[in-house]
């Protein structure tokens, strides 16, 4: 058995408090969890236990949300995060859940907004979108969802145009060898290539 015999918010963040036992400094706890222990309160060890694992807890989930400030992540993301220092699995679990709760993560959301972003910035093929997910780990049905419309003809004759001004001097057979190169290399199939490039590279438009 311990006394609380000091709660003290910490100068430095103002949402911790240092909780002292016996006159002693005992552990850290956010501002909400501190709000539960008082002046002569006694705690068991398991008390302690207690609080000391949901400020760990606490400590994740702050984590958890600072790694989601810089862009959205996959759920697979942040536990990996979370696992690089060394947080134990039961409570990644239980952060996981508080973000589903409320939203912040959902590999559902983060899937389309991943394939959007590509369409609109830097188009990919479906089978490299897909190698992309799956390292995110986002799952297999999520995957095939969000790239079930996903129209690969339009995306490969934006990188095709974009690259286009790469081509101008070329005589034609060089050009349609460059252009097929740089579309085999985003991943598109030889079907799609072939259409494109046709209907990029018109011979009469270049030397040779």
């Amino acid at each position: 058995m311990k006394t609380v015999t000091l709660l003290e918010v910490q100068k430095r963040n103002k949402s911790r408090v240092n909780v002292y036992l016996d006159h002693e400094f005992a552990f850290g706890l956010a501002l909400n969890h501190a709000l539960t222990l008082k002046k002569g309160q006694v705690l068991t060890q398991a008390d302690i236990d207690r609080l000391q694992h949901l400020d760990a807890e606490e400590k994740a989930y702050e984590r958890a949300l600072n790694f989601l400030s810089y862009r959205a992540r996959s759920e697979h993301e942040i536990r990996v995060k979370l696992r690089d220092k060394e947080i134990p699995d039961a409570i990644i679990t239980h952060v996981l859940d508080r973000l589903r709760e409320r939203n912040y993560v959902n590999d559902l959301e983060f899937a389309q907004m991943w394939v959007r972003n590509r369409e609109e910035f830097r188009p990919r093929s479906r089978r490299v979108l897909q190698m992309e997910l799956r390292q995110k780990g986002v799952a297999q049905d999520i995957i095939a969802t969000v790239l079930t419309d996903l129209d690969e003809l339009s995306g490969a004759l934006e990188v095709a145009r974009k690259y286009e001004r790469k081509l101008k001097g070329l005589e034609s057979f060089a050009a349609r060898r460059k252009l097929m190169g740089h579309l085999g290399r985003r991943g598109y199939g030889f079907d799609v290539i072939r259409e494109v490039t046709d209907q990029v590279v018109n011979a009469e438009d270049y030397d040779g």
